[in-house]
C-alpha cells in the first residue's frame, strides 16, 4: 500500500459478542453475568478487510443487506474500534451515516447546527457563524429557530446532509443517504458531492443504487458476509455481485 493513502484498512476484523440466553429483567442478566451463566455467540461483522483510498478518489462498496458495509464505515469514522487491524485516516473527516443521529430534538436547528459541527470536530464559533448559510443552503430557512421535534424525517436529514458538507473534508464516508430530499434537494446534494470529489476529496461511497456506484467510483468492492468477494473496476464488481444476487444488472444508458 503507498504511503500517500488518505483511507489506508489493513486487515481490519470487528466481531461483536452476543449474549444467548433470553433475560427477562436487568436484574437477571446481571445475577447471570454474576454466575457466569451468560454464553454468548460471536458475530464478525467485518473479516480481514485492506483497501486504500487515496485523495481525489471515489471507492464504492456493494453488498447485500448485513454485509458489513455500514460496521466498516463506522469502524473507518471510529465510531467504533476494530476487534483487529489497523485504519490510518489522514485529515478532516465529515462522516455522512444514520444523518442526524447526533441532534437533540428539544433544541432548535440553530443550536443543532452548533451540536452536530462540533460532533465532527469544527470550532464552535465558526459553527455559528455558518448557521444562516447552511439553513438557507438546506432550504429551511424559516425553520432556523425551531426545535428540530418539529421537522420531518427529510428535514433532518437535509439539515444533517447541509452541515456535512458546508466545509470541504479530506475524507467523505457516504453511506445511503444519496436520495435526500426532493428530486431537486437530491440533485443540489449530488452536485455538492461531485464539487468534493473534483477538489481532492477522498469518498468512500455504501450504496445499493449500484448504478450510482458504476458511474461515480473508481473503484469498488462487493462484501459479503463481512468479507471481501472482489475488487476492481465498478461495473465489473457491480455485475459480479448482482449475478451472485440473482438480479439483472441496470442496462447502460
Amino acid at each position: 500500500m503507498s504511503a500517500e493513502a488518505t483511507i489506508r484498512v489493513e486487515d481490519v476484523s470487528l466481531e461483536y459478542r452476543v449474549p444467548r440466553h433470553h433475560a427477562s429483567s436487568l436484574k437477571e442478566t446481571v445475577v447471570r453475568i454474576a454466575r457466569r451463566g451468560v454464553h454468548y455467540e460471536v458475530i464478525r461483522a467485518v473479516r480481514g478487510v485492506s483497501f486504500e483510498v487515496q485523495a481525489g478518489e471515489v471507492l464504492g462498496i456493494v453488498g447485500g443487506n448485513g454485509a458489513g458495509k455500514s460496521t466498516l464505515m463506522k469502524v473507518m469514522a471510529r465510531v467504533l474500534p476494530p476487534t483487529s487491524g489497523r485504519v490510518r485516516v489522514r485529515g478532516r473527516v465529515s462522516p455522512m451515516i444514520e444523518l442526524g443521529a447526533g441532534f437533540n430534538p428539544e433544541q432548535t436547528a440553530r443550536e443543532n447546527i452548533v451540536l452536530y459541527g462540533a460532533l465532527l470536530g469544527r470550532d464552535v464559533n465558526a459553527m455559528r457563524s455558518r448557521c444562516d448559510a447552511i439553513m438557507e443552503w438546506a432550504g429551511l430557512t424559516d425553520y432556523l429557530d425551531m426545535p428540530v421535534r418539529a421537522f420531518s424525517s427529510g428535514m433532518l436529514a437535509r439539515l444533517a446532509f447541509s452541515v456535512s458538507v458546508d466545509v470541504k473534508p479530506d475524507v467523505l464516508l457516504v453511506d445511503e443517504v444519496l436520495a435526500v430530499g426532493d428530486s431537486a434537494f437530491q440533485q443540489k446534494s449530488v452536485e455538492r458531492m461531485q464539487q468534493l470529489i473534483h477538489g481532492g476529496t477522498a469518498v468512500v461511497l455504501v450504496s445499493h443504487q449500484t448504478d450510482y456506484i458504476v458511474d461515480n467510483a473508481h473503484r469498488a468492492i462487493w462484501l459479503d458476509r463481512g468479507s471481501v468477494q472482489e475488487v476492481g473496476e465498478p461495473s465489473a464488481v457491480v455485475e459480479a455481485y448482482l449475478e451472485a444476487a440473482g438480479v439483472a444488472a441496470p442496462a447502460p444508458v
